[in-house]
């Protein structure tokens, strides 16, 4: 009987973590947005991303096809704990260039979800 029980245990186990990974994520995806002047680094959640395409091509395409592109723009703030992390700073607007590129953006900082 006790063997039941773990496996019944085991199973309760498995179908929890199942099911929190099944939840849709939120998760934010910082690029970097870089021209002949400047450069910055906008976040996208997964709904945002899946909407351009998916990736840094889909986003550039989009802003090529649409002429401009409203994103959140990224900064690295510092919390009260003293822990750095990436926080949505303020909407931009990024219109298209000739010269536009995007490309992921990676750092080791924790990501704050955006509104």
């Amino acid at each position: 009987m006790t063997v039941s029980l773990t496996r019944l245990a085991g199973a309760a186990l498995a179908a929890v973590i199942v099911t929190g990974a099944a939840q849709p994520a939120l998760a934010e995806t910082l690029f970097k947005v870089i021209t002949v002047k400047d450069e910055i680094v906008v976040g996208l959640n997964d709904a945002e991303l899946k909407e351009l395409g998916g990736d840094a091509g889909g986003i550039a395409e989009a802003i090529a096809a649409k002429g401009s592109l409203t994103l959140w723009q990224y900064a690295v703030r510092q919390a009260k704990d003293g822990e750095r992390q990436m926080a949505p700073l303020h909407k931009v607007g990024v219109l298209a260039a000739s010269s536009l590129r995007v490309e992921p953006y990676k750092q080791p900082f924790k990501v704050l979800p955006h509104e």
